[in-house]
């Protein structure tokens, strides 16, 4: 837990949940437990920050690579992502953290993967 803990800190864990879609309820019940978001959250960290594929996400996260792409996927379809941004911006403007006249928006070019996962 140190891990997601260190990935994940509480404060971003704390604005991350008001962003996050609630898990969809299985009407028939049964299947496999879910994992919880903090640990796929620090899973996806992990990946983005290290730049591994899904495949090489480390097992001892608990959830696969395929179950941390999948809730990648349904986060961003959620569009997540956006949401969050938009809120780490509101909460640190707010405190006073962010100084917008020393900002520059500049280009920046990333490689992608190809096949994705």
């Amino acid at each position: 837990m140190a891990m997601v803990e260190r990935l994940v800190p509480d404060a971003l864990w704390e604005l991350f949940q008001r962003v996050v879609p609630a898990a969809p309820v299985r009407p028939q019940g049964g299947g496999r437990r879910r994992y919880g978001d903090r640990q796929v959250l620090a899973a996806i960290v992990f990946v983005a920050k290290i730049g591994c594929t899904w495949r090489q996400l480390p097992p001892g996260f608990g959830p696969s690579g395929s179950t941390a792409h999948r809730r990648f996927t349904e986060w961003s379809r959620a569009r997540v992502w956006g949401k969050q941004h938009r809120l780490v911006l509101d909460e640190l403007g707010a405190r006073g953290g962010l100084d917008w006249s020393r900002c520059a928006i500049d280009s920046v070019n990333m490689r992608a993967l190809k096949g994705g996962t």
